[in-house]
C-alpha cells in the first residue's frame, strides 16, 4: 500500500509540474514572434488565418491551447498530417505557443452554410443536442453554443470552419487514423456518425457564429 501511494504521488506530482510548465508556456506566448514563425504556414492557411482551399483549415480566431497542442502533437509524431512534414520539426514547445498565440487574436472566419432546410436541421439537432438513440452528446457541450471552443479543457473553435475539412477530420477520427483525441473522445463519437451526419455537422458550424 505505502508503495502504492508513494507511485501515485509521484504521479500526480509529475502531472501538476507538466501543467505548470504549459501555464508558464502560454503565460509568456507572444503573438508577435509568432507572427515571424508562422510565415510559411500563409501558403496554406492564408495571410490572415483563413484558407482559401476547403481542405486547410482556418486557424484564425483557434483556442490557443488547442492549437499549440496540435502543432506539439505534429511534431512529435502524435498526429500525422503528411502536408505539414517537416514544417514544425525545429519548434520548441515555446514556438508552439507563440504561433499559437498569434492565430488565436486573428477575426475567425464568419462562414455560410449550405441553404439546405433537411441539412441545417439534422446538423442543428446533433451540434445542440446530439442523438440519444445513437449514444453521440451534444457538440454545443464541449464546442460551446457559438463553436467558440473551450480553451481550458483544450477543445477547439469550431465556427466558420471549412465543410471539407470538418468532414475529413470526422472521417479520420472515425477511422482511427487520428488518435490524439484525449480519452478517445471523438473517436468515439465519429464513429456513430453516418456520412449524411458528418455532412450535416461540417455543413452547420461553417456557418455558426
Amino acid at each position: 500500500m505505502r508503495k502504492l501511494l508513494a507511485v501515485l504521488a509521484i504521479t500526480m506530482g509529475a502531472v501538476g509540474t507538466v501543467q505548470a510548465q504549459s501555464e508558464d508556456l502560454r503565460s509568456n506566448a507572444d503573438p508577435s514572434a509568432g507572427e515571424e514563425m508562422a510565415a510559411s504556414c500563409a501558403a496554406c492557411h492564408g495571410q490572415e488565418g483563413i484558407s482559401s482551399v476547403g481542405s486547410f483549415p482556418n486557424q484564425a480566431g483557434q483556442q490557443m491551447s488547442y492549437l499549440a497542442k496540435q502543432i506539439m502533437d505534429i511534431r512529435d509524431g502524435h498526429r500525422e498530417v503528411a502536408q505539414m512534414a517537416g514544417q514544425v520539426d525545429d519548434f520548441s514547445d515555446q514556438d508552439a505557443w507563440d504561433v499559437a498565440a498569434y492565430f488565436a487574436e486573428m477575426e475567425p472566419n464568419v462562414g455560410q452554410a449550405e441553404d439546405d432546410a433537411e441539412l441545417l436541421a439534422r446538423g442543428q439537432e446533433l451540434y445542440r443536442a446530439g442523438d440519444i438513440g445513437l449514444g453521440i452528446p451534444a457538440c454545443s457541450s464541449c464546442h460551446s453554443p457559438t463553436g467558440q471552443g473551450l480553451g481550458t479543457a483544450v477543445y477547439p473553435a469550431l465556427s466558420g470552419q471549412h465543410a471539407e475539412y470538418t468532414v475529413s477530420t470526422l472521417q479520420d477520427f472515425a477511422a482511427g487514423e487520428r488518435h490524439n483525441d484525449p480519452n478517445a473522445i471523438m473517436r468515439d463519437i465519429a464513429s456513430k456518425l453516418s456520412d449524411r451526419d458528418m455532412e450535416a455537422v461540417a455543413n452547420y458550424v461553417l456557418g455558426l457564429h
